[in-house]
């Protein structure tokens, strides 16, 4: 069965005029609820809310014609001076990844992964270049956030390792193979 793309699911990753990436915004930094796009009617959507004294640490979306294991675009944590509203679209460069396993009740673990990137018109955070960039409690607040969060959902997630702008690239460019191979 072929099914039909949405607008933000048919972006380029590349952005063809300075050759950065693209990433969908879906949840603004400070925000207790979570959006979420969804691909069958191509608008946003409240997936969730945050427990009490929880909220996204930076802004965080997906990278569109990706795709991971857990079905969905793969996930991208943005560093940006200032929030801006879901379904924007930003350019990036990436600085690394936080390689994750996740399980709901019932199915296998599966891999789901982290991306953290920089926006291309951020000041504050330019000099973000690779992980060990960030101070090294924050990547540890990062993480935690990650693993609270989903298991505030009912799932559980383990972050298994983390890698560098390079490794980000590889498995970036996994998730842009499997898409086009599913697409």
């Amino acid at each position: 069965m072929v099914r039909s793309l949405s607008a933000l699911e048919r972006l380029e990753l590349d952005d063809e005029e300075t050759g950065d990436l693209v990433a969908v915004v879906e949840t603004p930094k400070g925000s207790h609820n979570k959006y979420k796009y969804d691909t069958k009617r191509g608008v946003m959507q409240l997936g969730g809310v945050l427990g009490e004294g929880l909220a996204f640490p930076y802004d965080f979306g997906f990278f569109p014609s990706t795709l991971g294991e857990d079905g969905d675009p793969l996930d991208v944590l943005l560093m940006l001076d200032s929030s801006v509203p879901p379904a924007t679209i930003v350019t990036v460069r990436l600085i690394g990844v936080l390689e994750c396993r996740q399980k709901e009740k019932g199915k296998p673990w599966v891999r789901n992964d982290r991306y953290l990137a920089v926006a291309t018109h951020a000041h504050t955070h330019q000099h973000l270049q690779r992980l060990s960039d960030f101070h090294p409690h924050l990547l540890r607040e990062i993480e935690a956030f990650f693993v609270h969060y989903t298991g505030l959902n009912g799932k559980r997630l383990k972050v298994v390792g983390r890698g560098g702008p390079r490794q980000a690239a590889r498995r970036l460019d996994e998730g842009r193979k499997a898409f086009r191979k599913s697409a």
